[in-house]
Parts: structure tokens; C-alpha cells; sequence
């Protein structure tokens, strides 16, 4: 039994922020029923590649993983009808559209409310539900760029660099969903209260400007680029070596600083400080040394010493057999109809507990796999389900 698995959760939600937070609370247990479109593209579940023969995305079969799928179409009396008989069973909600796009459908929060009172109701957007930008489109880019993150990252030479991951999307939007969600939970087991979660995408990223916010705020200079320790300021930075590799160097605490200067035999370097008066000089200095080998030879000579200096890996390299990863299986196999060998290999779930442990039963389906299923559940005769798809319900 997983530690969710009473719970019961309505996702509306599309793209990564949303399906990803539902993805980390079904390996928890927890019972997701996907709400998706028949009709309507998905520009991240719906991406190549495909497994196999499936049909099936490689996106979707993960994001998709322990979640049952129904198709209807929400504009629909019909459709919006289904949603509330769900809500009786499936008191959790979480949604991904801009304000007020449920309401319009009458499947807002006040409107499921009525239905059960204990619904906990997350919205996911990115400027929240109020505030000058309720109502504007959005990115990962611009929730980072008017979050003042990008004005301190990258280089002075040229400017912000995107990462290659959607830090606001899953950082933010994904895990504040989850917590916000097990939050209200908890207040519903001791007050009996469902309510409504409100979680900002851009919201989430204020707070991720940390230490130089808080200095900030309490009278401080506004950081500039390789203006403090973590930005390149100091020799906290990534070094190029001489195939055209990288490594990185975290050597901040004295001790760390002392073992990297020892291995880059510069022990003068060691009263200067990570962060020394003549940065650019020694970082100069620090980068010719790191070009005169290799990155296989730096990490021979680093594995010897405990100075936080590891390689910057690809991620094929990152995710092969032999790595740390796998080591502490972030990799799994898990069983999927009609995949080559009957399983597909996905990214596992993070979070391990001893006395309910993660376990992966399937993969994602196709979506709207289990839409027949789920609603005869709700007593919907097969005539009845011919019915609804005649009137596009489904679509």
C-alpha cells in the first residue's frame, strides 16, 4: 500500500508542471484519474519519441505512469456533468488553466464546493489568481525573467542562459503543487475544511532568489552577474578542460578549498579564499591549468580528493548503468503493453520510504484509455456511453 493511496485526485492539467506533480503523487500511492481532451494536442505528451509500437510517447508513458486516463470534452453539459459525479468520489482537484476558465465551464471551485464541500482544489497557473498578470500567457522563461533570477545569472559578456531543464515548471509549479496539496490534506484531517490552493508559478520563483534576496531586502546591493560567490564571482564556476569537457568546482568551505589547490598544486592559492581579492587573476590561472588535461584526468585526480569537484556529465552519461543514478535506482523498468520486452525505462521517483516503498505497476496508456471503465464505474451503461460519444462528449 502506498503512503497516498487514499487518496483520490481529478487532474485537469496538461504540458509538465501539472502531470508532473501528479506523476510524484501516483508513485505515492495516490489514485490519479486524468481528465484530458480527445481532440486537443498536447505539445509535451504528444511529442515524439514513441515506445515502440504503442502509439504511446515516451513523455506520456512516463507522466502517465500509475494514472487511469478519461476523455471528455468539459464544454459539454454532459461532459461538465460527469466532473461532478467524479468529485463526489475524487475530492482532490488540481487544474491547470488560466483563472477563471473553470468557472466559466461551472466547474470552478465554488461550483465543485457545492457538490463536496471537502474538495481541496488546486489551481496551477502562472501569476496566480489575482494580481496584475492573472490574466497573461506565460513560460518558464518569462516566470524566470520577472522573478529577477535572470538578472544575476549568466555572464556579464552575454547576459542570461537558459538551463536545460524548466526550472519554474517543475521546481516550482510541480513540487508547491504537491506540498500545497498534501498541506490541505492535512488540515482536512483536522478540521474537516477542503479548500482552495492557489499556486503561482512566478510566486514559486521569488523566493529561489534566496541569500541575495534576503540581502536585498535588508538594505543590501543588488547582486550582479559574477558579481557574488555562486554566480561566478568567485572560483565557484565551471572549468573547460582540454577536450573540450567540463568540470565543475563547488570548493567553497575551507577544507575543500585547501584539497582543490592541493590537486591543482597551487597551495599559495589556499589563504586566498574560494573568493580571493585577485579572483580574476587566479580564476585565469585556474582555467589555463584546468585545459592542459583531460576530463577523464581531472576526475582520476579529483576521485583522491575530497574537494567537491565533479565532472559535468552528458546525460546518456548521466543516466548509464555504471553511475550514481543508477547506483541509487533513479532508473527503473517498468511494465508497459506492447513494449519492446514489455517494459519501458523512465525516471523514477525520488522520494524513498522505508515503510511504503515506491512501486511502478504500468506505464502511462494512450489517453483516454480508461474512459469506458470509469464511467461504468459511475453506472454508465455501455448504450449510455455510445450515447455521450455521439454527442461528442468524449472529444
Amino acid at each position: 500500500m502506498g503512503a497516498l493511496s487514499d487518496l483520490k485526485i481529478l487532474d485537469f492539467t496538461t504540458l509538465l508542471p501539472g502531470p508532473y506533480a501528479t506523476l510524484m503523487l501516483a508513485d505515492l500511492g495516490a489514485q490519479v484519474l486524468k481528465v484530458a481532451s480527445g481532440s486537443r494536442l498536447d505539445l509535451v505528451t504528444d511529442a515524439p519519441p514513441f515506445v515502440g509500437d504503442t502509439g504511446v510517447s515516451a513523455n506520456q508513458a512516463w507522466m502517465g505512469r500509475g494514472k487511469r486516463s478519461l476523455c471528455l470534452n468539459l464544454k459539454t453539459p454532459e461532459g461538465a456533468a460527469i466532473v461532478r459525479e467524479l468529485v463526489r468520489e475524487y475530492d482532490i482537484v488540481i487544474e491547470q488553466f488560466r483563472p477563471g476558465v473553470m468557472d466559466r465551464l461551472g466547474l470552478g471551485y465554488e461550483a465543485l464546493k457545492a457538490v463536496n464541500p471537502r474538495v481541496i482544489y488546486c489551481a496551477l497557473t502562472g501569476y496566480g489568481q489575482d494580481g496584475p498578470l492573472r490574466d497573461r500567457a506565460g513560460h518558464d522563461i518569462n516566470y524566470l525573467s520577472l522573478s529577477g533570477l535572470m538578472g544575476y545569472s549568466g555572464r556579464k559578456e552575454t547576459g542570461p542562459v537558459l538551463t536545460g531543464m524548466q526550472i519554474a515548471d517543475v521546481a516550482v509549479g510541480s513540487m508547491n503543487s504537491v506540498v500545497g496539496i498534501l498541506a490541505a490534506v492535512h488540515h482536512r484531517e483536522l478540521t474537516g475544511q477542503g479548500q482552495f490552493v492557489d499556486v503561482a508559478m512566478f510566486d514559486g520563483l521569488i523566493p529561489f532568489n534566496a541569500m541575495s534576496g534576503a540581502a536585498l531586502l535588508a538594505g543590501g546591493d543588488a547582486p550582479q552577474r559574477e558579481g557574488t560567490t555562486f554566480n561566478g564571482g568567485s572560483l565557484y564556476d565551471f572549468y573547460e578542460t582540454a577536450d573540450g569537457r567540463y568540470m565543475s568546482v563547488g570548493s567553497l568551505e575551507p577544507k575543500f578549498w585547501a584539497a582543490f589547490c592541493k590537486a591543482l598544486d597551487r597551495p599559495e592559492w589556499i589563504p586566498k579564499t574560494v573568493w580571493p581579492e585577485d579572483v580574476a587573476a587566479v580564476k585565469e590561472e585556474a582555467r589555463a591549468i584546468f585545459k592542459t588535461k583531460t576530463q577523464a584526468e581531472w576526475t582520476a585526480i579529483f576521485q583522491e580528493s575530497d574537494a567537491c569537484v565533479e565532472p559535468v556529465l552528458n546525460l546518456d552519461e548521466a543516466l548509464s548503468p555504471d553511475s550514481p543514478a543508477q547506483a541509487r535506482h533513479m532508473v527503473v523498468d517498468v511494465p508497459m503493453e506492447g513494449a519492446p520486452e514489455g517494459s519501458v525505462r523512465q525516471l523514477a521517483c525520488p522520494i524513498k520510504l522505508s515503510a511504503c516503498s515506491v512501486t511502478y505497476d504500468t506505464a502511462g496508456t494512450p489517453v483516454g484509455a480508461q474512459t469506458e471503465e470509469v464511467l461504468a464505474e459511475l453506472g454508465y451503461s455501455a448504450a449510455d456511453i455510445t450515447a455521450l460519444a455521439e454527442k461528442g462528449v468524449f472529444e
